[in-house]
């Protein structure tokens, strides 16, 4: 678009597993409006779109979900002005339905019945393109470390190297923008500012932090394939509907998500990643389908 949306929403495709039909999607029924819908709704203050998409997706259904791989996004006219809507694939976690009086119905369908129930083309669109990949993807989150001053000006071992006080703000600020993924695993490089960018997540969570080697530049520089095939590893070891979040160096990621990209036949448009930025890696099996760049929590 040439101009910032007047106003910021997202939403999400909400699904689960079917024994019957693969999988089945949500739909919501609004009175207000008699329509038949995908979840969604505007941003509260400064929220991500996937902050956003994960509350609205709550608040309308019920349901807790596990935000996955951006969808596309929607942009119409409202009387506030430009809306624009960011979606994503959202797996159904825990929680049950109450009607509410923006929502009294929602309705769990197969993809081709629910396309047809839908009121917007917009919303088919959406639907369209979530059902281009298998909905059941492994998601790992690899994330550079927040900041940490400059390695010129620091006196010891580089490893040792802490966050500087913008950086414990950032790492702080993580662990918000990270819980819509669902978090199940967390991993790190050794360096002390890897571990503790991702501390906050990993204590509100209560998961422990394992140590990965190849994630570090020094395994890096002599083996860049050992951080890409531990990339993969951990995609495909992953059980259960959480992600993996993985916390790696400057001198690692954009290499690796090119490489994975590469692989994969897909374009990521700029593999850099500032400090405190991440990347959403959607895999099928070995297959990278999906890089979705996100940018460091504003501080």
């Amino acid at each position: 678009m040439g101009s910032d949306p007047d106003v910021r929403a997202a939403g999400g495709v909400l699904w689960k597993p079917s024994r019957r039909h693969g999988i089945r999607v949500a739909l919501v029924h609004r009175p207000s409006y008699d329509d038949w819908s995908l979840p969604k709704g505007k941003a509260d203050g400064d929220e991500t779109p996937a902050q956003t998409a994960h509350r609205e997706v709550a608040e309308e259904t019920g349901y807790c979900s596990a935000i996955g791989r951006a969808l596309t996004s929607v942009s119409y006219t409202v009387p506030a002005g430009l809306k624009n809507v960011q979606y994503f694939s959202a797996r159904r976690l825990n929680g049950s339905f109450t009607p509410n009086k923006e929502v009294d119905e929602v309705r769990w369908m197969p993809i081709e019945a629910a396309a047809e129930q839908l009121t917007y083309d917009f919303d088919r669109a959406v639907l369209s393109t979530f059902g281009v990949h298998p909905a059941a993807l492994h998601t790992v989150i690899l994330l550079r470390h927040a900041k940490a001053g400059h390695r010129e000006s620091f006196d010891g071992d580089d490893a040792r190297r802490r966050l500087d006080a913008k950086g414990r703000k950032q790492a702080q600020a993580l662990d918000r923008l990270l819980r819509p993924f669902a978090p199940a695993r967390i991993v790190s490089a050794p360096s002390t500012r890897c571990r503790q960018t991702v501390m906050p997540l990993a204590t509100s969570l209560g998961l422990p932090i394992g140590v990965e080697p190849s994630l570090s530049e020094d395994i890096y520089r002599d083996d860049p394939a050992a951080a890409r095939r531990r990339v993969l590893e951990l995609a495909k070891d992953a059980t259960g509907p959480g992600c993996v979040v993985a916390a790696s160096q400057g001198g690692v990621i954009p290499g690796v998500v090119k490489s994975l990209a590469a692989r994969s036949d897909i374009t990521v448009p700029d593999a850099s990643t500032p400090k405190a930025s991440f990347w959403v890696l959607s895999f099928d099996g070995d297959h990278l389908v999906q890089a979705d760049p996100y940018p460091a929590p504003s501080i």
